[in-house]
């Protein structure tokens, strides 16, 4: 056994100590050694038979395993491209820190595949867009969780993806993920309490008129109503029954960072419901990570 492995061992064995003060600066001490000190926790925490140290081990491992999604939510932050699949993983790893991500990759893979054939067909924008709603919404299944609207589990794209339910963010997140792999102009449109998609495309051909000229937007979307397509007027009713003044960002495609912002404001709110506060409390502090200027 190395010197670092015999000292991890022998912090772990202090887990017993009654002493407050003993317990957080061992506890300090092991959430400093970071990922790598995971493995051995988990096999102390099999080979005890005491519920308090084992709940001491959880809440450590815990710890590190935040504090490494901390640190990789601000290295995204800081990239360039801001990749929407690998933030929406991110999202996932805070209720699933062992998040299996290639089973991920390969489910939207087979959407795509599925949608790449039906949008192969046909040309006009709208066309393809009923075809992809025919994949999202008629072969896949994928519905609103009208039921249980709140639920944390909406907001996680690996639930969503197995559940096939989902929130309004969400199901847009994976309708994007699927569109853009089929070479469609299909982004994020961060609308007050209810997130869709746009159709942007400038100089088309293919429609007698835009829904929004100003932005080229072609149609907007609504993947949370299986994928029904209207126009900005409807937007401005929405806008109108929620006393909300028009902004152009309520219009227009938004920045994935956004996205990502609003993905973690609907879990905050979706803990505090649950009443899962330290859960929120986490949260906020990716939020407020994530809002920083860099």
């Amino acid at each position: 056994m190395s010197e670092e492995n015999s000292e991890l061992k022998a912090l772990i064995k202090l887990l017993d100590d009654s002493d407050p003060e003993v317990l957080d600066h061992i506890r300090k001490k092991l959430i400093s050694l970071g990922a790598g000190a995971i493995p051995m926790l988990e096999e102390e925490w099999g080979k005890s038979f005491d519920p308090l140290i084992q709940q001491r081990i959880e809440r450590i491992v815990h710890a590190i395993q935040f504090e490494t999604l901390v640190t990789d939510f601000v290295a995204w932050k800081n990239s360039i491209y801001h990749d929407l699949l690998e933030g929406m993983m991110l999202v996932a790893r805070i209720n699933y820190p062992d998040l299996n991500e290639q089973k991920v990759l390969d489910q939207l893979n087979r959407l795509y595949e599925m949608a790449h054939t039906e949008t192969g067909l046909v040309q006009a924008p709208l066309e393809k867009i009923q075809a992809l709603n025919r994949v999202m919404f008629e072969f896949a299944g994928f519905r609103g969780n009208t039921s249980n609207f709140h639920s944390p589990q909406n907001s996680f794209i690996n639930t969503v993806l197995e559940s096939k339910k989902g929130n309004p963010l969400m199901l847009s997140v994976i309708y994007i993920l699927v569109a853009q792999r089929c070479n469609m102009p299909v982004y994020g449109v961060n609308l007050p309490e209810h997130f869709i998609c746009a159709y942007q495309e400038r100089n088309a051909v293919y429609l007698a008129e835009y829904a929004y000229p100003d932005a080229d937007i072609l149609a907007y979307i609504n993947p949370f109503s299986r994928g029904n397509v209207f126009g900005k007027d409807a937007i401005d009713e929405f806008l109108q029954k929620l006393n909300l003044k028009a902004q152009e960002s309520f219009f227009t495609p938004c920045r994935n960072e956004d996205i990502i912002i609003r993905s973690l404001r609907n879990l905050e709110n979706s803990f505090r419901k649950t009443g899962e506060f330290e859960k929120q409390s986490e949260i906020a502090r990716l939020i407020h990570n994530m809002s920083l200027d860099t």
